[in-house]
């Protein structure tokens, strides 16, 4: 089996400690990594069946007591390996912001309006050849105060949990033509341009449902040189 080359890092480098991103400050890891053991019940867990997965969870616009408020999108694509095989049965979660750029948690206190019938958070099983999709609401951009006049781009976020939690990978994704590119520090925290445009969605006409949504198709490759960025550190914002 071939294993796909990984470029080492200079010595006293980490691409999880970005100055840019003021809070990588806090989750830096300031004393020496030690290897900690795994238990079983994180080798043979979380075991989620096709049951735990409801028939409308992928769908966020479903779960209030009418419409949510804003543009309504399908986001699709597949889960691949590094060999581009497609990863099935495989549970993908997705979060984001409402429309107003704010999320349905306690933390956020961004001053725009919360929406009765979106909470923002969605799941799905990957099928037999990796696809997954989700219906939801295009985000808005936000404040977020990491320097002078912050605005976040237009982002959802990935979980992937694999077969057990200490497998869970977490990601972003975001939208063509976004104009705040150029100075979002999590986007540009990732110094390849072609690893950075990897993140970015493409605009579906073909899954595009006629006077109903938008499409966009994202694939996320796992492992390889190809690979989707991962997260090193959960970003809630």
């Amino acid at each position: 089996m071939s294993l796909p080359h990984y470029p080492p890092l200079a010595e006293g480098e980490d691409p999880s400690n970005f100055p840019g991103y003021r809070s990588t400050q806090y989750r830096f890891p300031k004393r020496p990594l030690f290897h900690l053991p795994q238990g079983i019940g994180e080798i043979t867990g979380p075991l989620l069946g096709e049951d735990r997965v409801g028939p409308n969870d992928h769908d966020l616009t479903v779960h209030g007591h009418g419409e949510p408020i804003g543009e309504r999108i399908i986001v699709h694509g597949r889960l691949l390996d590094s060999g581009g095989r497609p990863l099935a049965g495989q549970l993908v979660e997705m979060w984001q912001a409402n429309a107003c750029g704010r999320y349905d948690h306690k933390v956020d206190q961004h001053p725009a309006p919360l929406d009765p019938n979106f909470t923002g958070v969605g799941r799905t099983l990957t099928d037999s050849e990796g696809r997954y999709k989700f219906i939801t609401i295009k985000p808005g951009a936000y404040p977020w105060g990491n320097h002078p006049n912050a605005w976040r781009m237009q982002h959802l976020h990935f979980s992937l949990t694999g077969r057990a939690l200490p497998q869970r990978l977490v990601t972003q994704m975001y939208f063509p033509g976004d104009p705040l590119c150029f100075q979002d520090p999590i986007f540009n925290a990732v110094p390849d341009p072609r690893v950075r445009n990897r993140m970015i969605s493409t605009f579906d006409l073909d899954a595009t449902v006629p006077d109903w949504a938008l499409a966009y198709k994202w694939d996320i490759v796992l492992r390889g040189p190809d690979a989707t960025q991962i997260e090193t550190a959960e970003e809630h914002g």
